[in-house]
């Protein structure tokens, strides 16, 4: 009851994250962690020579270096999971306006209140049309944090593994060679039929050639023309056939399609190939 759109979708946006966060993200997190805690303790007291800078440094064990991961993981896991998701519903610009003129008895404000938190979602009283989003940033800047602990994880591991400390069954090679059309495969047949389908495209060059030459309302009469129906060949080149321009100007268009239409796009590519 009026709600603007927002109303709905940030509840609807808090309620999707929340659930992935439970079902999903989380979980995930602590099983990571919690494999890693095993092997912390598993090899606690696996002598291991540190590196510093690359140098060979005092020794350490694997546990402990495993165990540092841990904590780093389960910190940010913690500051994600502390993360209020918030949400709104307070009317098209946060000030209950049309809520206080159809019913001005009403306590508005703590209405919302009751309605949001029963979702399980902290109430924001202070909003614009929208709510900030300011937790979202908070929680995904979280989750890019423990991704990158995750990737420095992952490259300690790939040096323990070069340094032999590690070994494994090695087929990233053979996995990544099996791939190599997908790397450099190129369905040309989708890009034709995607040209083909987009004559519209023709608008700027017929518009740009007919202020040239001075013809009225350029861009009304490609409007008129488009307005309604699909653009075609048989259509754009019909327009074009209709301007009364030099014949030059209207070879040049007639001759135009959505694949020459490609300004200096092949030489600044091979320019820049060669350099």
């Amino acid at each position: 009851y009026s709600c603007t759109s927002e109303d709905i979708n940030n509840l609807a946006h808090a309620l999707m994250l929340r659930e992935s966060l439970n079902i999903v993200i989380l979980p995930i997190m602590d099983g990571l962690i919690t494999a890693i805690c095993v092997l912390a303790k598993k090899n606690a007291d696996i002598p291991m020579l540190s590196r510093t800078h690359g140098q060979i440094a005092s020794p350490t064990t694997l546990g402990k270096e495993m165990a540092i991961f841990a904590i780093r993981l389960s910190r940010q896991r913690k500051l994600i999971s502390h993360v209020h998701l918030m949400g709104k519903f307070a009317g098209a610009v946060g000030n209950y306006n049309a809520h206080l003129v159809a019913y001005p008895d009403i306590n508005w404000p703590l209405a919302a209140e009751e309605f949001v938190t029963s979702l399980g979602i902290n109430f924001k009283p202070y909003v614009t049309q929208i709510e900030p989003h300011d937790y979202m940033a908070e929680l995904f800047h979280a989750v890019t944090r423990f991704n990158n602990i995750l990737l420095d994880f992952n490259r300690d591991t790939w040096g323990y593994i070069s340094l032999g400390y590690f070994k494994q069954c090695d087929l990233t090679d053979s996995t990544v060679l099996r791939n190599l059309g997908v790397g450099f495969g190129i369905n040309n047949s989708r890009f034709t039929e995607d040209l083909e389908q987009s004559w519209e495209v023709l608008a700027e060059p017929i518009q740009t050639v007919m202020r040239r030459y001075g013809v009225p309302e350029p861009y009304e009469k490609l409007k008129e023309l488009t307005r309604g129906r699909a653009v075609t060949k048989e259509s754009m080149q019909e327009f074009v056939r209709g301007l009364q321009l030099p014949q030059e100007a209207l070879s040049t268009l007639l001759n135009l399609t959505p694949h020459t239409y490609i300004g200096a796009a092949r030489d600044l590519a091979i320019n820049k190939a060669s350099i």
